[in-house]
């Protein structure tokens, strides 16, 4: 499959790919990031899935956490932090603060995100085209319980808040009940130039190990790109995020949870449904979960889903194209 498109979140969505690129060297991979976690900090505009998937496969990514810049450094963090600046929760580093200086400098100038996008990875050529599921402003937030006034996050009062994504995540820790999530903006956005033109050439599309919620799902949370998808009339694959009941990386169980979802890769699945999606793909010990999945109408398969090195990946990416392929020829 010559031309295979890809919905990504971050650090799973990023690492997947570095796999793909390994599994199918000749392919044509186009790549629509989730721009849902974007936030704006210290008047700069940070786009943290597309600059992850921009610095994993370009080569600048710090391999032990999966986002943020190698060899990185946070003098300007730490000047922000004595000048009593916040918020101190998100760690920006002083390589990655220049990326979202020359971003927000584009952006003022009147470029698009898309544009902006493809400026930065022409210093990191990241071996895929990567296109913002939007060019229009779409935050996800996350209602959760207000603080009741002992300092504690959680209140018991029955009174709620809603808060950016990255305070629920990165602050918080996703410590607390998430009784919603809402990728506000997104009902009013319109797919990025490329996006649609990219579906409706795809020969394959493939759902990553990324969020099922707020990664994947908030990518299909702009009217449109689900659609296009579903008409596309190619086989659409995902690898579940969900192995053994829980999730590979991150705290995917909580926004799941807030959705209605079990942390299944059975319910994952289900959660996507057979009207979206062809194949799906789940661990090996999750292999009692095919015949439910298969239930559901969705074609399944059980393969070792952990990414725990570059080739390791690349034999999911191959279990992936391959039932595509079954699929196309069933």
């Amino acid at each position: 499959m010559r031309r295979i498109l890809v919905l990504s979140g971050g650090i799973g969505g990023a690492r997947f790919l570095r796999g793909l690129l390994r599994a199918a060297p000749e392919a044509e991979v186009t790549v629509i990031g989730n721009t849902g976690d974007d936030i704006h900090l210290f008047g700069l505009k940070v786009c943290p899935d597309l600059d992850t998937v921009m610095y994993t496969l370009g080569g600048g990514i710090h391999e032990g956490q999966g986002w943020g810049r190698a060899d990185e450094t946070f003098a300007v963090k730490e000047e922000l932090a004595a000048y009593g600046v916040g918020p101190e929760w998100f760690g920006l580093g002083d390589r990655d603060f220049a990326t979202h200086i020359v971003r927000t400098q584009m952006l003022a100038a009147g470029y698009p995100l898309s544009a902006v996008t493809e400026a930065l990875c022409q210093r990191w050529q990241p071996g895929v085209r990567l296109l913002p599921m939007t060019d229009d402003r779409v935050e996800t937030h996350v209602l959760i319980d207000a603080p009741d006034g002992s300092g504690n996050d959680g209140g018991a009062d029955g009174r709620r808040r809603a808060v950016h994504f990255q305070e629920y995540w990165v602050r918080l820790r996703a410590a607390v009940p998430a009784h919603a999530v809402v990728p506000v903006g997104a009902d009013q956005a319109r797919p990025a130039p490329g996006v649609l033109e990219a579906i409706a050439e795809a020969d394959v599309v493939v759902f990553p190990p990324s969020n099922p919620v707020v990664s994947v799902g908030t990518i299909l949370a702009v009217p449109g790109i689900r659609e296009a998808i579903a008409d596309a009339g190619v086989p659409v694959v995902g690898l579940s995020p969900i192995i053994g009941n829980a999730p590979v990386r991150g705290m995917a169980d909580k926004v799941l949870a807030a959705v209605g979802v079990e942390a299944t890769a059975a319910a994952v699945a289900r959660h996507y449904g057979p009207g979206l999606l062809d194949a799906w793909l789940v661990d090996t010990v999750d292999a009692d979960s095919v015949a439910e999945v298969e239930a559901a109408g969705i074609r399944c398969r059980a393969v070792p889903l952990l990414m725990t090195d570059t080739e390791a990946t690349a034999e999911m990416a191959r279990a992936a194209l391959t039932i595509a392929t079954e699929v196309k020829a069933a």
